[in-house]
């Protein structure tokens, strides 16, 4: 396909990416596509066209929740058909959520959409967004030789490094290499060339529809285990009414304290239906409760195991899996498979 017929939609949710320093005040103001193309010229070297379009009401990324899903996901519905590819200007603090949120939500994608931002605003001299702006666009719109996008998938693109969206986290505050992809391999490496690692990247074989998931279940929460937890934080947790499904932060390959009341909550709750998965709270590595009596303990009292997925892509599977009306057995079954790449299944 020919740049002729490639175009971009770029979605400016909010972040510190389209905050453009004013240089008379130093205050920041929202993004503008004016602004942007002020302070980043080289857009106008791309020889495909690049259309925008915001939130009425920009919002930080620590705002960002369910029904915010819902509306990125609608923008890029009502436009799938019009554009070749999506760049979603995010912030950085819940970008990994949000990433996975639209994996799940976004299935059967044929197209690239992909998330990035900046940890410092554009208009900064030394920022960061600049590059991230321009490579994602190029990534959004490029093809392979048949003519297909390169990318057809969920990503996030930070710093040199295109990663699958439902696999990041966010690991610092302040560097520019904020990301990290831990149990998945980067879909493209960006230096002089963009060098894709197709591999890793996901086909899909045979064409299928667009599927579009909106409803979210958020009756969820994440549960943090550390030395010296009292049974009745754990109970608490456990038993917030309407609770459907917990993910459980073990140490190391999945393990958790020998205590007789902690397997007792466990199993109680999962009793009454809750699904509880276990995630591991090292950055890489899988869950494996097979391998000591601590982890063993916990399969035994009916917890699951979330492999290797990120504690991001754990909880907006639950609140996806939920928001589809499905009982809690084919929940469980499907935490327990990959749907779109979340997770690595040996």
């Amino acid at each position: 396909m020919s740049t002729d017929n490639t175009s971009i939609l770029l979605v400016y949710t909010g972040g510190t990416i389209g905050m453009i320093e004013n240089p008379v005040t130093g205050a920041l103001e929202n993004f503008s596509f004016a602004q942007l193309k002020k302070h980043v010229p080289e857009l106008q070297k791309f020889s495909f066209n690049i259309d925008s379009c915001q939130f009425d009401k920009p919002m930080d990324s620590s705002d960002m929740d369910a029904k915010a899903w819902r509306r990125l996901v609608d923008i890029i519905v009502q436009n799938y058909d019009r554009y070749t590819g999506f760049v979603v200007l995010h912030g950085t603090d819940t970008m990994a959520f949000t990433a996975s949120a639209l994996s799940f939500m976004l299935r059967g994608l044929t197209k690239p959409v992909i998330l990035t931002g900046s940890q410092l605003p554009i208009g900064v001299i030394r920022t960061d967004g600049k590059e991230n702006l321009l490579t994602s666009l190029e990534i959004a719109a490029a093809h392979r030789p048949d003519g297909e996008p390169m990318v057809q998938e969920v990503c996030v693109y930070f710093e040199n490094k295109l990663m699958r969206g439902n696999r990041t986290t966010k690991l610092n505050a302040e560097d520019f290499n904020a990301f990290r992809s831990y149990n998945y391999p980067d879909l493209a490496t960006v230096g002089i060339h963009i060098r894709y690692n197709q591999n890793a990247i996901h086909y899909d074989e045979v064409k299928t529809p667009l599927e579009v998931h909106t409803e979210m279940d958020t009756s969820v929460a994440i549960l943090k285990l550390f030395p010296g937890i009292q049974e009745m934080v754990v109970s608490s947790v456990l038993s917030i009414e309407g609770l459907k499904g917990v993910v459980l932060e073990t140490y190391g390959s999945g393990n958790a304290p020998r205590k007789d009341w902690l397997i007792d909550c466990l199993s109680e709750a999962t009793r009454r239906g809750v699904v509880i998965v276990n995630v591991t709270q090292c950055k890489s590595g899988m869950v494996d409760m097979d391998r000591y009596e601590t982890g063993y303990q916990l399969k035994s009292a009916g917890v699951l195991s979330g492999y290797d997925i990120t504690t991001e892509a754990a909880l907006t599977k639950l609140m996806f899996l939920f928001g589809q009306g499905l009982s809690v057995e084919e929940v469980r079954q499907g935490m327990m498979h990959s749907i779109v790449g979340e997770i690595s299944m040996l």
